[in-house]
């Protein structure tokens, strides 16, 4: 199974991208491998980014990142340089998807993907509103293309393994 997840707020301009690409890949790619995949959109919670993940042989995640770079700038990094395990004291409202990546592991050992990939996409606007900037949009387009891409490699590997059995 592969498991994307959009993470991010859908009150708060740029920081929906995440959000907004797992919905458009619903509405596109859902029903066409429905077997084979599950997209989610998690938006903050990583609670439901974790149990979500479960289980999956892939993740692949997409979210906003704020890092001081041009506005639509795409980052594909590897889970495992992401992952964080949360502080003692936090509550579950401060648990974020690189907290889910860590204790995930912890948790479900085996049944939690090891093969997980991050896209993140600088933002220009965090302020609250429902639109993101226009200047995000090819990137959004791009991360869209590329996960598309992603997924018809999962799916003709899967095809494979079942042709060979």
């Amino acid at each position: 199974m592969l498991t994307i997840i959009g993470c991010g707020n859908l009150n708060r301009c740029d920081d929906a991208i995440g959000a907004i690409i797992a919905q458009k890949l619903q509405k596109k790619l859902q029903k066409k491998f429905l077997s084979r995949i599950n997209i989610f959109d998690c938006g903050t919670s990583g609670m439901e980014v974790m149990f979500q993940a479960k289980g999956s042989q892939k993740l692949i995640i997409i979210d906003a990142c704020s890092i001081n770079s041009s506005p639509g700038t795409i980052y594909k990094v590897p889970g495992e340089e992401l992952e964080e395990l949360p502080e003692i004291n936090n509550s579950l409202h401060d648990f974020r998807w690189d907290n889910a990546l860590a204790v995930g592991k912890k948790i479900f050992k085996k049944e939690f993907p090891e093969d997980v990939t991050v896209y993140l996409i600088q933002v220009k606007d965090l302020s609250f509103g429902l639109e993101i900037s226009s200047i995000l949009q090819p990137a959004v387009k791009k991360v869209t293309e590329h996960i598309e891409e992603e997924i018809r490699h999962f799916v003709f590997k899967q095809k494979n393994k079942t042709i060979n059995k």
